[in-house]
C-alpha cells in the first residue's frame, strides 16, 4: 500500500491543534503589554501637565506678590520688611511661598515664588515697580 504524504488531508493555511496550543495566550500577553505602555504614557503625561500647571501657579503667585510688595514698598518709603511681608502674604493666598524678596533699582521689588507639586518644585520670578525702574 502507498502511504499518503504527511500533508494529505490538511487544508492549506490552517495549522493543526498541536501547533495552535503552543501559542495559546499570546494574544493576552500582547494586550497586557499594550495596556502597560498606554498606562506609562498616561502617567508621564499627567506628571508633565502637573508640572506645567505648577509653573503657571508659581508665575501667577510671583507676579501678584511682586505687585503687592512693590505697592507696599512705595507706600512705606522704601521699607523692605513690610513690602516682603505683604509679598509673602500674597503668595500664600495663591498657595505658594516666597523664597526670595529683594529690592531692585528705582524702587522696584524682585520676588521669587515656589509652588510644591508631585513632579517637584516649580519656581518663578517677577519684578514690579515704577516704570522708570524697568528701563523703558
Amino acid at each position: 500500500m502507498i502511504a499518503a504524504p504527511p500533508s494529505a488531508g490538511r487544508v492549506p493555511g490552517v495549522r493543526d491543534a498541536a501547533a495552535r496550543d503552543g501559542e495559546r495566550g499570546s494574544g493576552t500577553v500582547l494586550v497586557l503589554a499594550l495596556v502597560a505602555a498606554v498606562l506609562v504614557v498616561a502617567a508621564a503625561t499627567g506628571l508633565l501637565l502637573g508640572a506645567q500647571r505648577a509653573h503657571e501657579r508659581a508665575q501667577g503667585a510671583a507676579d501678584l506678590a511682586a505687585l503687592a510688595g512693590a505697592a507696599e514698598l512705595r507706600a512705606s518709603d522704601g521699607a523692605l520688611g513690610p513690602a516682603c511681608a505683604i509679598a509673602r502674604r500674597s503668595a500664600a493666598a495663591n498657595r505658594a511661598s516666597v523664597s526670595g524678596c529683594l529690592p531692585g533699582p528705582g524702587g522696584s521689588l524682585r520676588v521669587r515664588a515656589v509652588v510644591h507639586a508631585v513632579a517637584g518644585d516649580a519656581t518663578a520670578e517677577a519684578r514690579a515697580g515704577p516704570r522708570a525702574a524697568s528701563g523703558g
